[in-house]
C-alpha cells in the first residue's frame, strides 16, 4: 500500500509541476504554491483549450468531500474501496483504493486557484508534456497530459474539464493486473463516470 501511495503522490506532484512551474521558467520549486496561477493562462485570457458544453456542478468537487463525486454502488463497481480517501497535499483531491490489489488505486485531484481557465491551462502548456492526447469523455473535453511518462508502469493522468474554469486530473496508479497495460482507458472510463454522476446532480 506505502508504494501505491506513493505512485499517486509522484503523480499529482508532477501535475503540481506543470500547473506552477511555467510562470517564471525556473525549476525551483520553493517559491511555488498551490495558490499561484499560472502566468500563461493569465496571459491568454481565457486559454486554447476547448469548451465544455454545459458546467457541471462542482459543489462536491470543491466541497469538503470531493469522493462524493461518485455513489458508493459507483465506487464499487470499479472494484475500489467504499468510502474513498480525501486528500489534500499535494493538492485536494480523493483517492480510492482497490478492493482487490493493494498495488492499484484511482486518485483524483481538483485545484482551480491553478486552473483559473479550467483545461484550456492545460493546452496552453502542451510543450511542456511527455504526452498530450485530446479525447472527449461523455461529451466534455478532456486529455491525457503529463510531464512524466508513466504509462509503461502503469500511471495515466486525465485532465477533464467540468466548467471552463475548473479542470481535474484522475490518474489510475496501476502496479498490477490487466489495467496495468492501459491505464489511460482506466481513467477515461473513471472519467466517464464522474461526468455522468455529476450530469445527474445537475
Amino acid at each position: 500500500m506505502p508504494h501505491r501511495t506513493i505512485r499517486i503522490a509522484a503523480a499529482a506532484v508532477a501535475a503540481l509541476g506543470l500547473l506552477t512551474a511555467c510562470g517564471g521558467g525556473g525549476k525551483t520549486g520553493g517559491g511555488d504554491t498551490p495558490s499561484q496561477a499560472p502566468a500563461s493562462s493569465s496571459a491568454t485570457g481565457g486559454g486554447s483549450g476547448p469548451k465544455v458544453p454545459a458546467a457541471l456542478p462542482t459543489q462536491d468537487l470543491l466541497g469538503d468531500n470531493p469522493c462524493k463525486v461518485l455513489t458508493d454502488a459507483e465506487t464499487s463497481d470499479f472494484g475500489l474501496v467504499v468510502p474513498g480517501e480525501k486528500t489534500t497535499e499535494p493538492l485536494s483531491g480523493c483517492e480510492w483504493r482497490s478492493s482487490g490489489n493493494g498495488q492499484n488505486s484511482i486518485g483524483m485531484r481538483v485545484a482551480p486557484k491553478l486552473t483559473p481557465n479550467g483545461i484550456s491551462d492545460i493546452y496552453d502548456q502542451k510543450a511542456r508534456q511527455a504526452y498530450f492526447e485530446p479525447v472527449s469523455i461523455d461529451g466534455y473535453p478532456g486529455v491525457l497530459a503529463d510531464t512524466q511518462d508513466g504509462r509503461p508502469s502503469g500511471t495515466c493522468t486525465l485532465w477533464l474539464g467540468v466548467t471552463d474554469k475548473v479542470a481535474i486530473s484522475i490518474i489510475p496508479a496501476i502496479g498490477a493486473g490487466p489495467n496495468k497495460s492501459n491505464p489511460c482507458g482506466l481513467a477515461q472510463k473513471f472519467g466517464n463516470a464522474v461526468v455522468k454522476h455529476l450530469k445527474g446532480a445537475a
